[in-house]
């Protein structure tokens, strides 16, 4: 396991773990938030491969 130490807002940590999908470059970290556990679970499904530009506008073409 590797660990980088940061500072997540309260609002973040206090939302479901699966409703959350993160996404992670060597300068970025995305977390994605979700109504449901189906609709992040097919957003993980959806976006595999997809870099994270590619990955943001799925989400707001069919999540937000």
């Amino acid at each position: 396991m590797i660990c980088i130490k940061t500072d997540i807002p309260q609002e973040i940590c206090d939302i479901d773990d699966e409703l959350k999908a993160i996404y992670h470059s060597k300068d970025t970290v995305c977390i994605w938030v979700f109504k449901t556990k189906e609709d992040r679970n097919r957003f993980m499904n959806e976006t595999i491969g997809m870099l994270k530009d590619e990955r943001q506008m799925h989400y707001e073409k069919n999540y937000s």
